[in-house]
């Protein structure tokens, strides 16, 4: 048996027979084992302040631990705060947290964190695992902690559950340790017409970087992304459209293949979210050189790229290339897809709006979709920790008062912190929510299959049993509803919710993506 299944079996072996859980990528071996390790129990919370909560009140009544399985260091600190009530009641709480592949650590992907020093915070005893051959007397002796009255918090990377070995820590050289060669070499680079990419970040991603990084692939050739998840990303109204690296590993590599020269101009060198099996973490494609494109201090990656595009005159970089003409695409008619969702978002997005995208799985065409739309900025998810949605689109609606703000929220995360439309309502923010209901963690699904899992682990991603009314969830907290299945009523909608000044919400129902 895999580590998954140790752990689980050491648990039930242990007297701990139910786990409350909102669990992620890193946890889902674990998840998947629950189909061949059928005595535990497992209980999906939509908050992980939900599950380390129930995790007290169970322990309080019963007077021997639940376990909670908690994702990354962003779902422990979610969950502190009820950990910090069940520290100071002295319940026993088996606190279990998944952590990223020992072997992917080092690469300092966007979910990294110090989970060490957050669950020190709130427990007694806190230890990491590191080796399969240790589960299970780790699992044993955090019980035996938790029994005495205490947080007991183990950390398990993802590949102990993986393995049926232990694994080999290693630390490789990691992103970041290329040479740095400046932008003069990097000009030289780009004007052999050696198959480049220069991935986007930073201020790079506003109008001045991307006008000057479409001067610069003009000229040579080289293919333009940008960061998975942006932080501000300025489209629409004639910019140059740029793509976004693929969040699955398998849609980065076809993006990046070929490449043997990538370019930073303000992103990170690209590595996988989550470590798989038999993968590698670091994206680069063998035999592809790395370069930082600010070597020589001239500025922000914006600065740097201008610069570039200045140098690289000479062989017909053109002080503005031509760009397609911007077209929106039709409203839709017909059934509500999170496809034909997309296209009326791009057919009623209004000049100047501020998109904050949310949409996870469902929001697959909304790229493209949005492509030819008027003028707009672009909010992403940069952390990978869900939740964010609502609350940055309450913010960016306090700064910009004089723009409509859209926010395009898929239904689980909107549950992490739905609370911010009372926020919205009480400040009478002017706010588009476009929840899209699929009824699922969608994304989650599609990784339980990969991990193997069955119907007992794909239980745990399904938002369906009971269904959730985010139309009547908002009109509880002030906020105007209406519910839209057909791509006609959506569209309705969202052309009213935009028009009208003040909050207002439409529950999207749409089918699973994934």
């Amino acid at each position: 048996m895999n580590g998954a299944h140790t752990l689980l079996q050491a648990l039930l072996d242990n007297g701990v027979d139910v786990c409350f859980t909102n669990p992620g990528t890193s946890e889902m071996h674990t998840v998947a084992a629950l189909d061949r390790v059928p005595g535990m129990r497992p209980v999906l919370c939509l908050f992980e302040g939900v599950a380390t909560g129930a995790a007290d009140g169970y322990g309080r009544m019963t007077g021997r631990p639940a376990c909670t399985l908690l994702h990354l260091g962003p779902g422990l600190a979610n969950g502190l705060a009820n950990l910090h009530n069940a520290r100071r009641a002295r319940t026993p709480v088996v606190n279990v947290v998944g952590d990223h592949a020992l072997l992917h650590k080092p690469y300092d992907s966007p979910l990294e964190s110090d989970i060490d020093a957050l669950a020190g915070a709130v427990s007694g005893w806190v230890r990491r695992t590191r080796d399969v051959a240790a589960l299970g007397s780790d699992v044993a002796e955090a019980v035996a902690r938790a029994e005495e009255g205490q947080v007991a918090t183990l950390i398990v990377p993802a590949d102990v559950t993986w393995e049926h070995t232990p694994p080999q820590e290693a630390v490789p050289a990691g992103p970041g340790t290329f040479p740095d060669a400046g932008e003069d070499r990097i000009a030289f680079v780009l004007a052999t017409g050696e198959p480049t990419v220069i991935l986007l970040g930073g201020d790079a991603t506003r109008e001045r970087g991307l006008r000057a990084a479409a001067r610069i692939a003009a000229a040579t050739g080289a293919r333009l992304l940008c960061e998975t998840f942006p932080a501000r990303l300025e489209r629409g109204g004639g910019l140059p459209e740029i793509e976004r690296l693929g969040y699955l590993p398998e849609t980065a590599d076809a993006q990046l293949a070929g490449a043997r020269h990538l370019v930073l101009a303000g992103a990170a060198s690209p590595v996988s979210f989550f470590a798989y099996p038999h993968r590698a973490s670091d994206l680069v494609p063998e035999g592809c050189d790395v370069h930082q494109l600010l070597g020589k201090g001239v500025g922000s990656p914006a600065d740097a790229l201008e610069w570039l595009a200045g140098q690289l005159e000479g062989i017909g970089a053109p002080a503005a290339p031509e760009l397609p003409r911007p077209e929106r695409p039709g409203r839709p008619t017909g059934a509500l897809t999170a496809e034909s969702a997309a296209q009326a978002v791009g057919a009623l997005l209004p000049e100047g709006a501020i998109v904050v995208d949310e949409a996870n799985t469902s929001g697959l065409w909304l790229p493209a979709a949005t492509a030819g739309a008027p003028r707009h900025d672009w909010l992403a998810l940069t952390g990978g920790a869900i939740g964010q949605g609502l609350p940055v689109a309450t913010g960016a609606a306090l700064a910009c008062p004089d723009r409509p703000v859209l926010c395009l929220e898929s239904d689980g995360s909107a549950m992490y912190t739905l609370q911010a439309l009372w926020t919205q309502a009480r400040e009478g923010l002017n706010v588009t929510t476009v929840v899209f209901d699929n009824r699922a963690y969608a994304v989650l699904g599609m990784e339980l299959r990969q991990a193997g899992g069955g119907e007992r682990g794909g239980a745990l991603f399904d938002l369906s049993r009971p269904p959730l009314d985010f139309a009547a969830l908002a009109e509880g907290m002030g906020v105007p509803a209406a519910r839209a299945a057909t791509a006609d009523e959506f569209g309705a909608l969202l052309e009213r919710g935009l028009a009208e000044p003040g909050p207002f919400l439409v529950d999207c129902v749409v089918p699973r993506v994934v």
